[in-house]
């Protein structure tokens, strides 16, 4: 049996529009499965094929409800092992709980380590992620994970719009970002901006921008877009001093509640994002949707066939 023809992918309930790319780029049918929740929580899968031997790939986000998701997850990699799967690999457009990478402040926990702890404990031998909100969260695992990065897919899309050079800027809206605005400005040939606080507060209202946005149209950048306040407040600093047209573009649009209006009263003329989230909030009326489907595909088949994922990650001109 062929590398490929051992490979079998699941997808279990989070997103379920993503897994039907992602399987129809690799060329791989969906498995097929049911997961079902009794009136108490619990949750039942049941593997309706036989996995024995083959290498199975799930395909599930830890998005809200992040907690069902994350068990659903967990019984289905003890469904496979308990079946003499060869391989389990998780397949995570989200990673869920990745921002509680580090203890800010006493007596707080890091439960990105204890979700990597959980999947590892339960069986699985790799993790495929888009855009860990720390890269550092792949030390968390004592198992092989690949983090590929949605920036080239950004690039294209601002390229094939004319959005490069001198006359475009991108901007970090907080200081954490600087790496991430920085790597899309390399490919855009365009200059960076910060914007800083005088107080690091959940207020944010006195903003201040290092660097130069007059005159220019300048591209927001974030890896997740949950209530929208961040770009909300960032797009009105930087209207504030001069930009001419502000664009939004992010790895992860969560949109909980409420940030679909926010969003929709700030001066952005697109919001950017990919479809790794399923999300039945409203959505921003100038949202944007591209698909890490190739991208999360082609990484699928490269590592079943044991190639290289790193050319994945830069931009090359299509």
């Amino acid at each position: 049996m062929s590398e490929k023809n051992n490979m079998k992918l699941f997808a279990l309930n989070s997103n379920q529009e993503i897994a039907q790319k992602i399987s129809e780029v690799a060329g791989i049918p969906l498995g097929k499965l049911s997961s079902r929740q009794f009136s108490d929580g619990e949750i039942q899968i049941n593997i309706e094929e036989s996995v024995r031997g083959y290498d199975i790939y799930i395909i599930q986000s830890t998005s809200f409800p992040v907690n069902n998701h994350l068990m659903e997850l967990l019984i289905m990699v003890d469904a496979c092992q308990r079946a003499s799967a060869h391989t389990v690999n998780v397949v995570l457009p989200y990673f869920g709980y990745a921002r509680q990478d580090r203890t800010a402040a006493p007596r707080e926990p890091i439960t990105a380590k204890l979700v990597a702890n959980m999947l590892v404990k339960a069986g699985v031998d790799r993790v495929v992620t888009l855009d860990l909100h720390a890269v550092q969260v792949q030390g968390f695992f004592d198992i092989p994970v690949d983090n590929l990065f949605t920036i080239p897919l950004f690039a294209d899309h601002y390229i094939k719009q004319g959005l490069t050079g001198s006359d475009v800027v991108v901007v970090s809206p907080k200081n954490s970002g600087v790496k991430r605005a920085r790597n899309l400005a390399e490919y855009l040939d365009a200059p960076i901006a910060i914007i800083d606080y005088a107080q690091d507060d959940s207020s944010r209202d006195e903003g201040y921008i290092i660097g130069d946005v007059k005159g220019k149209k300048a591209i927001l950048i974030d890896d997740i877009l949950n209530t929208g306040k961040t770009f909300s407040e960032a797009a009105k600093i930087v209207q504030r001093d001069g930009a001419t047209e502000i664009y939004a573009v992010s790895s992860h649009g969560l949109f909980v509640k409420g940030a679909a209006e926010l969003l929709d009263q700030a001066p952005i003329k697109e919001i950017l994002v990919t479809d790794s989230v399923a999300t039945q909030e409203q959505k921003p009326k100038n949202v944007k949707y591209i698909t890490a489907s190739d991208l999360i595909g082609d990484a699928l088949v490269r590592i079943q066939e044991r190639k290289p994922v790193s050319p994945l990650f830069a931009y090359h001109k299509k």
